[in-house]
């Protein structure tokens, strides 16, 4: 007996994704269209569109100093082919860089449902839930940046959602709770880029099973500069070491 996929059929001269034609979309919609499309199967409304190529664009790159990039120059350094360098660096992406987006959006849901359940507010509930993480030793996924105090990818998704009139309750969740740890530690703990993704998602209706693989496919392009950039300009067999990085770009 076989088995059933509803994503691709691929028969002689044809390509059908999600119920489309391949070649038909080709110079029609753009990759963050199509991504939405494979992922959901269905075609975004113009104000997912929007948001989900932003959500692309943010991921893209953050320099030298993050994990991935690191493990993907330091492997290309090595004289890899360029797909082994790329795999170091995506496997580098966990719940401490980049992969907090699944966890978080977790987090938003549980958070939103226990508001529904116990009839408290949004910032009521945001308190209790910061109250046991810091009971319990936990961090939050989704707040504080090591660089940024405000983070102005964040800022930025933000205000795109507000004009998609994606403004929710995990995006208000996430608000309630950023304001409940400033209060809590009396330090800036934003929403960084992660979380910001995580409540978008949520509103959009993502599965939080496949958050961490849009920060994943929006990272590529930028792993693949910096490996260019490392096996084009540097010497071959190098310790990496981000902070000696001196930026000379535009």
């Amino acid at each position: 007996m076989g088995w059933i996929t509803k994503i691709t059929k691929i028969e002689p001269n044809k390509i059908t994704v999600r119920g489309q034609k391949l070649d038909e979309l080709m110079g029609r919609l753009s990759f963050a269209e199509v991504v939405y499309l494979v992922l959901k199967g269905e075609l975004p409304s113009e104000s997912h569109r929007k948001i989900l190529d932003a959500i692309l664009v943010a991921s893209i790159d953050h320099g030298v100093t993050p994990p991935s990039t690191v493990a993907a120059r330091t492997v290309a350094s090595c004289g890899v082919e360029l797909t082994s360098a790329l795999a170091a660096g995506i496997i580098s992406i966990s719940k401490h860089h980049g992969g907090a987006i699944e966890d978080c959006m977790k987090a938003l849901r549980s958070a939103v449902e226990e508001v529904q359940t116990s009839g408290l507010s949004h910032d009521e509930v945001a308190r209790k839930i910061v109250e046991r993480m810091k009971e319990s030793g936990k961090r939050l996924p989704g707040f504080g940046h090591r660089i940024h105090t405000q983070d102005p990818r964040t800022k930025k998704l933000r205000s795109l959602a507000a004009e998609a009139g994606l403004h929710g309750p995990c995006l208000e969740m996430s608000a309630s709770l950023e304001k409940a740890l400033k209060d809590s530690s009396g330090k800036e703990l934003p929403l960084n880029v992660d979380g910001a993704i995580a409540a978008v998602l949520c509103e959009m209706d993502f599965p939080s099973s496949i958050g961490n693989a849009f920060f994943v496919i929006g990272r590529v392009p930028g792993l693949v500069a910096h490996i260019q950039e490392e096996t084009t300009t540097m010497k071959p067999m190098r310790t990496v070491v981000p902070s000696e990085a001196e930026y000379q770009g535009k």
